[in-house]
């Protein structure tokens, strides 16, 4: 349980870095270059291009601070693995911006942030933290090969061993049938 609770507060502090990552530029780009008045969706891009830089900057936080001990020799695979987990949580985010403004009909820079940065990051965070957990940084994956090799050493650790069998227990002999009846 310790080491729950102390993986998730390593997780929320990486993200709140991200998360300032994230809000600044998302803001940044939202009001200037990706503003709505001349990009058509420029919330919708400002968000996948902020999100897409805090989901690197994530990525790195959690690998080599987090879940440090859980990190696998694979850092391709991981971060594969990462990116997909990351890309379901910005996909919850881009549908939270999606549902405010085309259904809502919201278009306000506080309501884009509200529906990204609070509900989105609530929703996406859930998401992420329990995939992360569950499936990119999983203790038991930490790393194939340590696996692999930790069985192989487990098999000649036996195999070393001097073979005793386990004494047989006495057992009442058992009548066995006769002829005569």
């Amino acid at each position: 349980m310790r080491k729950l609770i102390s993986q998730f507060a390593g997780v929320g502090a990486v993200g709140l870095v991200g998360l300032v990552i994230d809000v600044s530029l998302f803001n940044v780009l939202r009001a200037t270059v990706l503003n709505p008045d001349t990009v058509a969706d420029g919330a919708l891009w400002a968000t996948l291009v902020s999100t897409s830089v805090a989901i690197v900057c994530n990525w790195l936080g959690n690998r080599y601070w987090t879940f440090r001990k859980e990190r696998r020799a694979h850092w391709w695979r991981e971060g594969l693995e990462f990116a997909l987990v990351s890309v379901g949580g910005l996909l919850i985010a881009l549908g939270c911006v999606w549902f405010s403004e085309h259904v809502l009909g919201l278009r306000s820079l506080v309501s884009d942030n509200i529906a990204k940065n609070v509900v989105g990051l609530a929703l996406g965070t859930i998401f992420r933290f329990t995939f992360y957990r569950l499936w990119v940084f999983r203790p038991s994956r930490s790393d194939g090969d340590h696996s692999a090799k930790e069985d192989l050493s487990a098999k000649e650790d036996l195999s070393a061993k001097e073979f005793v069998p386990a004494p047989i227990e006495s057992r009442p002999a058992e009548k066995l049938p006769t002829a005569a009846g």
